[in-house]
């Protein structure tokens, strides 16, 4: 310990000597301290060791256990023990910790010696720095002493400027002596230092001299074992190599015993396969005439077979001949027709135009007409052949059924008719009784599920039944195939089977035929009665199970969506589907029917499997067989015991799903003069193709926008032709008219408008009155100046040659895209002007159900003078060690020569070279630069993250940077034209290079060598801080979702030296200092960005995370508007349906009227006119409606949220663009002071742009108002509660969604994830809520897909409920009450909770359990360590003795609730008690209560002493009394009482014993005649004696009032304390009876 302390003021004494001396203190410091932590631990593995040593010596274990102690403080010790423990090694082999201790001792030793040379060497050098430093100071002074001598010479001689100057000298070398004598006067202490810890080490190293020794002993010991293991592990491979050996000898004589058996077994294998082949040599001869005779057989029927096809050949082809003939002549027929049909085209036309008609209405009518007429005929013809069909099938049937009657015996045939005949008549009569029964319309539903098709049924009738049986055989193609076969088969069976009685009807039994059995009884005419009353009614029975009530659907069907996809017209299509018993018990199923409009198309196929299982299933099988090519919806309608569930069904047609993998296509930026190529896919998801044509948007004008200026740039397609969506218009009448354009008049084409227009009209007014008043269309609010402004509307003239195209398309513009595939088409982006470009394209399909599909493109083009020809050079797979090379061409644009700068990135600086690493290129040239790439095997690590190490792939960026170019004219770099009188603004963009102050001039040059300059000047500034990227590009973001981009603030000013690195400054002002340098980025207000954080402080050298998050919004005034346009819509509607109505009703009567006078029944249809309103904005004044403000419209209003819902639907995307200032100031920011006082200067500022596009969400929330938020309030811990979210796709295609994960330890659970969405659909979202502590939780959930991400806000309160109490304690005592009588109490509950409680009472004695625990042992029995029983006597009645109100309950938060606790014996007992337990949520028990009372038959009682019986009471009753003793006052038996007292004696006064007995009067109303009970104690002179104080001794009791008898006892001076005392006294009350209670005093003494 007092060489650790030492060491610690060394360390102290050190840390004050000069920097030089630190380090090297540190060192041996470090080294010595290292030194000492393994010597104490070799000590105390030594001492562990030892101790295993002296275990096996037991004579000296116990003096080894003494100095385990003492070993840590005394290093003698530490040596003594080591030469003990060598001394034992001696004796036997050291064991392994024993070399290790050795091996650690000597590595101590070396590390103190080689401390003790280091320290000899720091002593040497610090001699001989002290020596140099004296011989300086000699030095010095000998200097000094001369130049004193030439001052005062020079004084003498009145030099004054030799003096100054000497007296400088002077001054200067006492400084250095004194300095120099300073640093010896600290080297001589430091030296004093180190040797004084020299000598600590030499001291050291002698207290480990023993140790050396013994270490030296122990080496020389270990090296001989080792020896000596060393020649045993030679003995031990000796002896293995002699076994082995010996073993190989063994085993070579095995493999020649085995070689000479092997050899005599295959000699005796050979002889008997030349004895086999003998053999089979004869038997192969006879084989091979057979086989060769065989051959001979089939040759000759191979030629016969030959000979057959040659005459087939040749008689097919005279038949092709002679059917080449026929088909000339059909052609020239037709040829012929085609061209009578042409001639009578042309006379029509005639007539047409002499008419003055419509050429192209007319001759599109006639063509309908005679297409109409063509597919009459095949529609009869094919009816015809139908028919035909349908009739052979039925003979066919018939003669079938004809033939199997025959082979039946007569006389079975005669039974089985005249059982049919019977069985028929039943049958009929039941029916008859059910429909004359069933006359209500619930039970007509009931005898229609009932009426199914059987073959019963079918023979009622011969000719019903034989149409009936060819129907449902044309059901299913199945059924059809299975007829065929019968039909083929006609083979008659050995023996009949079950297969031969088809035809044979069911026998029914004549007991079930029998609707009241005469022999039945009463009960059961009682059932048929109720079964046949509940059949009239039509009463569905409920199914009750364990007083819970099955509501809801009794079956589910799996799938629940009976869904024929994809189907063509005349093809059958089945499904199987699975029916599951949902109801708790035995059920039923029955099949109803389907939808009467799909009869004719769905068959269903369903054997009831009568009573059902609750969990069981049956199967259903659904076929369909379309006759019409159209959807249909309906359903499949069952009936259960317990109600009628009913299945969806759907048959959807082939359609076309199509979709596009991306709508906005963003190039980015690019060099003027690049080409570069992009793809979008168009996909079709449906099983219809369908014809694509891809086109520009109607009214794309592809503007394109700079920062000073704007040009308009045309964007359009490679190829010709109309683009406008008129083209591809559904009607035919209109696309008849654009195809014959040239020769329709304009007359016509309005006349054809007018006719669509009054279609439409009459369309609306249909809808009119038959829909709700705002469902009505818009087609009839279209005013007379939005047709006037559509007729006038003229198509978009073609753009000019000279305007430049930038955004072209691919060669694939149309085409054929099929069912489930997919086509990619190229967009090609050549910018030739830079700025901004963007252009609209839209995909047009001949389906007319397909709606056109539109993509967004834009791009930014800048002009920089030099671009590369092939920006991305591939070297494709490269070899480590091996040298790839290719040339880079650059092209320049500029009008001058251009100094160029090549550089690799530095992670790939000793990879890739490219040479030269400088060059100039020409005005308008190319210059080529070489690329090296030499791969080495360390690139992975040091390429860093352009290296990707899964794909193996690298990818570099290469940097060309333009060297002394920082000014830039334009447009045109400056080259023009100048017309008279008109006037060219040029912007000059300035770019400094560096941060000084630039002075040029600008000189502009004309075609007549006229000059004119402009001076310049400019300040370049290096801001203090930098950003990582300066631009960013989020993705297409959907409103209401969240897109993140990450950057980084950089402060990379560390150093104030300009001479090594660019310093930050303001053209060639102060250098910024080096320090914490702030930032605050200013972000407009209303926009949808958010920077976090947007203030901070960035250390040198060090960068500052930054997160920019883009969610697009719609702006609350664009709501607010929107909102205040749909209620003027809304308004004008209605004005607009008042008219309609109005207008009507005048016109009937007007027609009325006339009828009445012509006697002519009105024509309504032709008065009835579409009424157009001119606009909303009149309609709503002529209404005076006055619609609100847009800021009198709140954000919670229905308007408000319908507003934004309806915009959310609408909307169609959005671009902005956005530049954030950085401004930057030096210093820390402090919350106190504020960022104004910093030094800010506005030329630091950094800017950052961000380019946001916003597109139409996939997916809304249309449940809760639209809100994303979906709060559950405050639940209590332990509770669950589930919300139901409503999800739309508003996407035109599906969507797979997926969702992110909660948290799986939080309250939060998402119970059904959706997998996919169709458009349109809406889904529900089980969310659960189930906190397990009191505190607020919040997650987010967010709902993937390809086009977005919805998220969710989930927000939840746990709460944990919490309730105080009336009752103290935890024992309620309702007291002492005569038999028979009533008793109440009452006790508080207060919710201390801020949620509202749930609670129920319940008592313990009436719980479940309570007859098991019954069963068990009585505690007093087992003798528990406490009382768990908590009820007691019961009434003999089975009622319960305490009665709760109220028994269950809501308790708001801060109220309270009063309960009424009724106590009612109705017998004598001491022992009544129960457990009130008070149960929260019918879960938690927040409070138990015990309940505790006694009765008495009398109105006297006593309270207190000992128990000397159990709290049970016997289940007998006892005999009551009878009339005459209760008539008199007579005496009851004496009861005991044990009343213990024990007096506490201590060492000088003792404790006297304290008890009280209680004496009470119950009140009653019975017993008038007593008003108190008198109470008295004898044997008071015989207690006093023994030492008994009684206080009082008799007295009176009123009712309801309780007197304390006090007993306190000091033992006597005659007392024995080895024998406890006993006094017995008499206690007697008098009340309505006399009791007397023997009362028993024992008393002890205890000493303490």
């Amino acid at each position: 310990m007092e060489d650790i302390e030492f060491f610690d003021v060394c360390e102290k004494e050190e840390t004050a000597a000069t920097p030089f001396l630190e380090q090297e203190k540190d060192d041996d410091d470090s080294v010595t301290d290292q030194f000492w932590n393994m010597a104490n631990q070799q000590n105390g593995k030594g001492h562990k060791i030892g101790e295993e040593s002296e275990e096996e010596d037991k004579i000296r274990s116990k003096d080894a256990s003494e100095g385990v102690g003492e070993d840590n403080d005394s290093s003698g010790e530490i040596q003594e023990r080591h030469m003990n423990n060598g001394n034992n090694n001696n004796n036997k082999t050291m064991k392994y910790a024993d070399r290790v201790q050795i091996l650690n001792l000597r590595r101590n030793l070396n590390q103190l010696d080689n401390i003790a040379k280091e320290k000899d060497l720091t002593i040497e050098k610090a001699r001989e720095e002290l020596s140099a430093c004296q011989l300086r100071i000699e030095m010095l002074t000998k200097e000094r002493e001369c130049t004193e001598t030439k001052i005062e010479e020079e004084k003498e001689a009145g030099n004054t400027a030799a003096i100054f100057r000497l007296q400088a000298m002077h001054r200067r070398l006492c400084a250095e002596l004194g300095h120099e004598k300073e640093l010896e006067l600290k080297i001589a202490s430091m030296l004093k230092e180190n040797v004084y810890e020299m000598w600590q080490i030499e001291i050291e190293q002698g207290k480990f001299g023993s140790l050396r020794d013994q270490l030296e002993q122990d080496e020389e010991e270990l090296e001989r074992q080792c020896k000596e293991r060393a020649e045993q592990r030679i003995q031990k491979e000796k002896t293995a190599a002699r076994l082995a050996e010996r073993k190989q000898q063994v085993g070579k004589r095995k493999e020649m015993e085995a070689c000479e058996a092997y050899e005599r077994r295959h000699q005796k294998v050979v002889e008997d396969a030349h004895r086999n082949h003998e053999k089979a040599v004869q038997f192969l001869k006879k084989s091979m005439s057979r086989i060769r005779q065989k051959e001979a057989k089939e040759e000759l029927k191979t030629q016969e077979h030959m000979e057959k096809r040659m005459q087939a050949v040749l008689s097919l082809k005279n038949n092709i001949t002679s059917n080449r003939e026929t088909l000339q002549t059909l052609q020239v027929r037709d040829k012929a027709k085609a061209l009578e049909a042409k001639k009578q085209e042309v006379k029509m036309r005639g007539a047409i135009l002499a008419e003055g008609g419509d050429i192209t209405k007319e001759i599109f009518l006639h063509k309908q007409r005679v297409e109409l007429e063509r597919q009459k005929q095949e529609f009869t013809e094919q009816q015809k052949s139908r028919k035909i069909e349908i009739v052979a099938r039925i003979l066919q049937e018939e003669a079938y059924v004809e033939k199997q009657k025959k082979h039946q015996a007569r006389a079975e045939a005669l039974r089985s008719q005249g059982k049919l005949q019977d069985s028929l008549q039943w049958r009929i009569k039941t029916w008859q009784y059910i429909e004359n029964a069933c006359e209500d319309p619930a039970a007509a539903v009931l005898q229609k599920s009932w009426r199914t098709p059987s073959a019963c049924s079918l023979v009622d009738d011969k000719s019903s039944s034989v149409m009936d049986f060819s129907e449902t055989a044309l059901q299913d193609t199945s059924h059809e195939n299975d007829d065929e076969e019968a039909n083929e088969t006609l083979a008659e069976p050995e023996f009949t089977g079950l297969w031969s009685q088809e035809c044979n009807l069911y026998k029914v039994p004549k007991d079930e035929t029998d609707p009241k059995p005469l022999g039945a009884s009463k009960m059961e005419r009682k059932i048929f009665t109720e079964n046949l009353e509940k059949l009239r009614s039509g009463i569905i029975r409920k199914q009750v199970v364990s007083d819970h009530e099955f509501k809801g659907c009794p079956f589910y069907s799996k799938p629940s969506l009976i869904h024929f996809k994809d189907f063509d017209v005349g093809k059958t299509y089945k499904k199987k589907i699975i029916l599951i018993n949902a109801s708790y018990s035995v059920n039923f199923c029955k099949l109803v029917g389907v939808s009467e409009h799909l009869k004719d198309f769905i068959n269903i196929q369903f054997d009831p499997p009568g009573q059902m299982s609750a969990g069981m299933s049956c199967e259903v099988v659904v076929t369909f067989k379309p006759m019409i090519n159209e959807v249909l919806e309906g359903k499949v309608t069952f009936l259960a015991q317990n109600g009628s569930f009913s299945i969806p069904l759907k048959c959807t047609t082939k359609r076309c799903v199509l979709a596009l993998d991306k709508e906005l296509i963003d190039f980015g930026t690019h060099v003027v003069g690049e080409t570069i190529s992009r793809t979008i896919i168009l996909t079709n998801r449906g099983a219809l193709g369908t014809r694509f044509k891809l086109q520009t948007s109607v009214g794309d004008n592809g503007t394109c926008t700079t920062a000073k200026y704007s040009l308009e740039r045309m964007v359009i397609p490679a190829l010709d032709g109309i683009t406008s969506e008129e083209k591809a218009s559904s009607s035919p009448v209109e696309s008849s008219i654009y195809e014959n354009k040239e020769q329709v008049s304009p007359v016509h084409i309005e006349e054809v408008r007018q006719t669509c227009m009054m279609g439409e009209s009459q369309k609306t007014e249909n809808n009119l009155g038959s829909s709700h008043v705002e469902q009505l269309s818009q087609d009839a609010l279209i005013t007379e100046a939005d047709l006037e402004a559509e007729n006038a509307q003229s198509p978009a003239e073609p753009p000019p040659e000279e305007e430049p195209i930038e955004i072209t398309l691919g060669k694939v513009t149309e085409g054929e895209i099929g069912p489930f595939s997919s086509i990619k088409l190229q967009i090609i982006f050549t910018p030739s002007v830079p700025g901004d470009v963007h252009a609209e394209f839209e995909i047009a399909f001949d389906n007319p159900n397909c709606k056109p599909l539109h993509f967004s493109v834009i791009g930014v083009s800048v002009d920089v003078p030099v671009w590369v020809l092939n920006p991305n050079v591939d070297l494709k797979i490269c070899m480590y060690d091996r040298l790839y090379q290719d040339c880079i061409i650059i092209r320049s644009r500029a009008k001058a020569a251009l100094r160029l700068k090549f550089e690799v990135c530095k992670e790939l600086s000793n990879h890739m070279e490219l040479l030269p690493k400088t060059g100039y290129i020409q005005a308008q040239s190319s210059f080529s630069v070489q690329l090296k790439f030499l791969p080495r095997h360390s690139l992975p690590e040091d390429a860093g993250k352009y290296f990707d190490t899964e794909t193996r792939v690298l990818e570099v960026p290469m940097t060309i940077m333009i060297a002394d170019k920082f000014v830039e004219i334009q447009p045109s770099d400056g080259f023009g034209i100048l017309l008279p009188l008109e006037s060219l603004n040029l912007d000059i963009i300035f770019k400094a290079n560096k941060a000084k102050e630039y002075s040029f001039e600008l000189t502009c040059k004309s075609e007549i060598n006229r000059q004119f300059k402009l001076s310049c000047k400019a300040v370049g500034v290096h801001p203090p801080l930098e950003l990582s990227h300066s631009l960013v590009k989020f993705a297409a973001t959907a409103l209401n979702d969240v897109s993140t981009a990450t950057l980084y603030v950089i402060n990379a000013h560390v150093s104030l030296n300009c001479f090594t690195h660019a310093v930050p400054r303001i053209g060639k002002g102060e250098i910024a200092p080096v320090g914490p340098t702030s930032f605050e980025f200013l972000v407009p207000e209303d926009s949808p960005v958010t920077i976090m954080p947007s203030v901070g402080t960035v250390l040198p050298g060090k960068k500052c995370l930054i997160q920019v998050y883009f969610r697009p919004v719609l702006s609350e005034q664009l709501i607010r508007e929107e909102a205040v346009q749909m209620l003027c819509r809304a308004d004008a509607k209605r004005t607009m349906l008042k008219k309609i109505c109005e207008s009507e009703m005048q016109k009937r009567k007007d027609e009325t009227v006339a009828g009445k006078k012509d006697g002519k029944k009105p024509s309504f249809a032709a008065l009835r006119q579409p009424l157009r309103v001119r606009s909303s904005k009149h309609a709503a004044a002529s209404s005076g409606f006055e619609p609100p403000k847009p800021e009198e419209i709140k954000t919670n209003s229905e308007e408000y949220i319908a507003a934004q819902y309806s915009l959310t639907r609408n909307f169609t995307g959005k671009f902005e663009r956005y530049i954030i200032p950085c401004f930057v100031a030096s210093g820390d920011i402090d919350e106190k002071i504020g960022s104004e006082n910093l030094k800010y200067s506005p030329y630091n500022t950094l800017y950052l742009e961000l380019h946001c596009p916003a597109v139409a969400p996939s997916v809304v929330v249309t449940s809760n108002n639209g809100k994303n938020i979906i709060n559950f309030g405050e639940v209590a811990v332990g509770h669950r509660v589930i919300k139901r979210i409503t999800i739309q796709s508003i996407s035109q295609e599906q969507l797979a969604l997926g969702f992110s994960i909660l948290n799986p330890n939080g309250p939060f659970l998402l119970v059904n994830p959706v997998g996919t969405l169709e458009p349109g659909e809406n889904q529900f979202l089980f969310i659960s809520f189930c906190p397990n502590e009191s505190k607020l939780f919040f997650e987010t959930l967010d709902i993937r897909s390809i086009k977005g991400t919805l998220t969710l806000s989930i927000i939840g309160q746990g709460v944990a409920p919490s309730i105080a109490c009336s009752v103290e304690g935890d024992m309620l005592d309702m007291g002492y009450v005569i038999a028979k009588e009533k008793v109440t109490s009452t006790f508080k509950i207060q919710n201390t909770s801020t949620l509202p409680l749930r609670y129920s009472i319940k008592l313990e004695s009436l719980s479940q359990t309570r007859d098991k625990e019954q069963q068990r042992l009585p505690f007093f029995i087992m003798s528990p360590p406490g009382r768990t029983d908590f009820v007691g006597t019961q009434n003999y009645s089975g009622l319960s003795v305490f009665n709760i109100f109220p028994v269950e309950g809501v308790i708001e938060p801060g109220k309270s609730q009063v309960f009424t606790v009724t106590f009612s014996p109705d017998h004598e007992s001491l022992y009544y008690s129960d457990c009130l337990k008070v149960v929260l949520f019918g879960k938690e028990i927040a409070r138990e209560i015990w309940l505790k009372g006694a009765a008495r038959n009398h109105m006297m009682f006593v309270e207190g002493g000992d128990p000397l019986d159990v709290p049970l009471e016997s289940l007998a009753i006892t005999s009551p009394m009878s009339e005459e003793a209760a008539k008199g006052e007579l005496e009851e038996p004496a009861k005991s009482l044990l009343l213990s007292l024990e007096y506490i004696q201590a060492e000088t006064s003792g404790t006297p014993a304290v008890r009280e007995l209680k004496i009470g009067a119950i009140r009653t109303a019975q017993f008038a005649s007593k008003k108190s009970v008198e109470f008295s104690l004898d044997s008071l002179p015989v207690l006093q004696q023994k030492g008994f104080t009684i206080e009082p001794v008799k007295g009176t009791v009123d009712r309801g009032q309780i007197k304390c008898i006090s007993v306190s006892w000091v033992p006597p001076a005659d007392f024995d304390p080895d024998h406890p005392l006993m006094v017995a006294a008499v206690l007697t009350l008098k009340g309505d009876i006399k009791e007397s209670y023997k009362v028993l005093f024992i008393a002890r003494v205890v000493c303490t």
